[in-house]
C-alpha cells in the first residue's frame, strides 16, 4: 500500500510541477501568448510558482527514491507560497491590480503544497525514525 502511495504522490507531484514549470515560464517568458490572456497578473506570484515548480520536479524524483531532503524542499515551497501570498495580499491592500483567481490559485497551491509536505513527512521521514 505504501508503494502506491509513494508512487501515486511521486507522479501527481510531477504533473503538477510540469503543468506549473509551463504555465509560469509562458508568462514570464511570454511564450505562446500566454502573457496577454493571463490578464493582471503579479509577476513576484508567478516567479514563486517558478521556483516552487522546479522544487516539485526534484520532490517527484526525491519521493520516488525515498530520499529525505525531499520533504525539506516542500517545506521551503510552502514558506516561499505562503510568503508570496503574504506579498500578494499587502499588494492587493496597497492598491495593486490582480486577478481574482490569483487568491484561489495561491490557495489552491499552497494547501496542496502542505498536503504534498505532510505525505512526504510521514511516508520518508518518519518511516526512517
Amino acid at each position: 500500500m505504501k508503494k502506491g502511495i509513494q508512487y501515486t504522490t511521486a507522479i501527481i507531484m510531477g504533473a503538477f510541477g510540469l503543468l506549473t514549470l509551463f504555465l509560469s515560464s509562458s508568462v514570464i517568458f511570454d511564450l505562446f501568448g500566454i502573457r496577454g490572456k493571463e490578464g493582471n497578473y503579479v509577476l513576484f506570484v508567478v516567479w514563486a510558482n517558478f521556483v516552487c515548480s522546479i522544487f516539485y520536479l526534484f520532490s517527484a524524483y526525491g519521493f520516488m527514491k525515498l530520499k529525505k531532503w525531499t520533504t525539506l524542499l516542500l517545506g521551503i515551497s510552502t514558506i516561499l507560497l505562503v510568503s508570496a501570498f503574504i506579498g500578494l495580499i499587502f499588494h492587493i491592500r496597497t492598491g495593486g491590480i490582480y486577478e481574482t483567481k490569483t487568491i484561489g490559485a495561491m490557495i489552491f497551491r499552497t494547501s496542496l503544497t502542505i498536503v504534498f509536505t505532510i505525505v512526504s513527512y510521514f511516508t520518508i521521514v518518519r518511516k526512517r525514525i
